[in-house]
């Protein structure tokens, strides 16, 4: 996520979507979300299905994002073309890496983004490329001890836009339990490690988490610039067991009667 894409004082929160829902997007952003990130290395959302809840989400918002399996460039410069204002590559570990993810999303000089007309006026301005470039963010997503290690690195990659950390399998690299919400030890850390890489090269930073008051915490602190809120499948199970536990004892005396 770009620097002037932060949107003032308020932060982004983004969710993560797993199914081909076209109405969840709206419904997030009606509840208060700021947009969403697509998930097509997780879940059920495929190429096609992706491409079209992207159309569908209106073209003035700056959240549309994807995260994809890698930074191949065929799935997604259609990603990009559909709409997408952001690719997140999973498991960035080295630069090379991450220059390839660069490749996949910016336009000549920066990248080699393919230029074709599957939208009208994507970019308005004086220069589509250019403006394309403004628009899109090249995302990596750091979530290894490795590639902890290796920060400085990536971070430095020209054309990068910002790093997004997954903390559960970071805790995991580090033969941790692969929970997401640490406020001491090597996770710590790691996240405030990375923090202060991508604040000397004036690159953004995010985080996925499914507590909002742990996430909010980091947000206070300045940690992190935005953040990815909970993933669809999460909250709907999440809401299925509060809704039917309010059935309370009803249910089960009716089954004794």
């Amino acid at each position: 996520m770009k620097r002037e894409a932060l949107g003032g004082d308020r932060p982004p929160v983004l969710y993560h979507q797993t199914v081909p829902s076209f109405s969840m997007p709206e419904w997030a952003v009606t509840a208060g979300y700021d947009g969403v990130i697509l998930d097509l290395q997780h879940g059920e959302l495929g190429l096609e299905a992706a491409c079209g809840i992207l159309r569908s989400i209106p073209r003035d918002n700056a959240y549309a994002y994807a995260r994809v399996g890698s930074p191949d460039p065929a799935p997604v410069l259609r990603l990009l073309d559909s709409g997408a204002r952001g690719i997140v590559a999973p498991t960035v570990e080295s630069a090379s890496q991450a220059e390839a993810l660069v490749a996949a999303v910016k336009y000549p000089p920066a990248g080699n983004r393919s230029l074709g007309p599957s939208r009208p006026a994507l970019y308005p301005g004086d220069s589509y490329t250019e403006a394309g470039n403004r628009a899109v963010s090249a995302v990596a997503q750091i979530e290894t001890s490795t590639g902890v290690d290796r920060a400085e690195e990536i971070v430095a990659t020209p054309g990068l836009d910002s790093v997004y950390i997954g903390p559960a399998d970071l805790a995991v690299s580090y033969g941790l339990p692969g929970r997401g919400d640490w406020d001491e030890g090597p996770v710590r850390e790691a996240i405030s490690h990375v923090r202060e890489v991508t604040r000397a090269h004036g690159v953004t930073l995010g985080i996925y988490s499914g507590r909002p008051e742990y996430a909010a915490g980091l947000l206070a602190d300045g940690v992190v610039d935005y953040v990815g809120l909970g993933i669809d499948l999460v909250l709907l199970n999440r809401a299925f067991g509060d809704t039917i536990a309010g059935l309370g004892p009803a249910r089960s005396a009716r089954s004794t009667t």
